[in-house]
């Protein structure tokens, strides 16, 4: 609970180092909202957009929560950000996963699985906003480093060959097509996470990472609200496994609706299909609905 409060209360100690930065050179939405690692993006996919609305010069920050529950099980995140102009952020996030009947039905119940996430984004070139005339798109490289903590789980994670922290190292390339209200963004994630890190990393199946491409498109309705949709591929590590096939992995996609009445408050909502996770206990898609609230400084 500490570490958390200290997550949301990050950009209230910031608002000093801000001083003046108000970032009335961005657009509203165009810092993006912050995705389910922590950093900003769409909601499970980052972009080549650093978060807050600094601009050069500034500082800014933001902090969120997320909560997104399934048929099966229920995943609560919070972090935060901050943004040292249109150059580069660094974010935290916190992931708490309830496993409900799955955790019953491996003799575990009440297993929840954490996980912390750190993680760089730092702007290589291009610029979204202000090249909206020419096809170069705003690129960055980005890593975020994750540790799991597994609890009654750990054995059988031991079992499998997954380790408990992983390294995920992507590339975005994001365009605003302003004449058209269309944002692109493309990125590119070398990962050999499973279920996101939260079954922890590789497996004796495969150790070796993947690149995987993560596609999201969004549609500027006017200057406060956003729709779009998301596809994230996924790596399959732990599939096949002493398991079977009950470990198989799908990719993720979402329809989302964001709004932001100003530059400190955007609320995000989305339909989310996760596929089926660990299918030999739980068969059934994991869809749901998100919800997400961002504060921006």
């Amino acid at each position: 609970m500490r570490r958390l409060t200290s997550c949301l209360l990050l950009p209230w100690l910031l608002a000093p180092l801000a001083g003046q930065a108000q970032g009335q050179g961005k657009l509203l939405l165009t810092g993006g909202v912050s995705s389910i690692d922590g950093a900003a993006g769409g909601g499970l996919s980052p972009w080549a957009l650093t978060g807050s609305y600094a601009t050069q010069g500034e500082i800014g920050a933001t902090a969120y929560f997320t909560r997104l529950p399934t048929r099966d099980y229920a995943l609560t995140g919070a972090g935060a950000l901050v943004g040292f102009g249109e150059r580069a952020e660094l974010s935290i996030a916190k992931q708490t996963f309830s496993a409900g009947g799955t955790g019953a039905a491996l003799g575990l119940p009440g297993l929840r699985l954490r996980q912390t996430i750190l993680g760089a984004k730092v702007r290589l070139g291009g610029d979204a906003v202000l090249d909206t005339d020419r096809w170069m798109p705003q690129i960055a490289i980005g890593a975020e480093y994750k540790r799991t903590e597994a609890g009654g789980l750990h054995p059988t994670l031991d079992a499998l060959g997954a380790k408990r922290h992983g390294v995920d190292v992507y590339l975005s390339a994001t365009k605003l097509f302003l004449g058209q209200s269309t944002l692109v963004n493309l990125t590119l994630r070398a990962s050999r996470a499973n279920q996101n890190g939260l079954l922890g990393f590789g497996g004796r199946a495969s150790d070796r990472y993947s690149l995987l491409p993560e596609l999201s498109v969004a549609y500027l309705l006017n200057r406060h609200w956003a729709v779009g949709v998301e596809y994230r591929m996924k790596p399959d590590k732990l599939n096949p496994s002493l398991l079977g096939d009950a470990l198989r992995e799908d990719d993720w996609k979402d329809v989302f609706i964001a709004w932001a009445p100003n530059k400190h408050l955007s609320l995000t909502a989305a339909y989310v299909d996760l596929g089926r996770v660990v299918p030999g206990l739980q068969p059934r898609r994991q869809q749901g609905v998100y919800g997400s609230i961002q504060l921006a400084y």
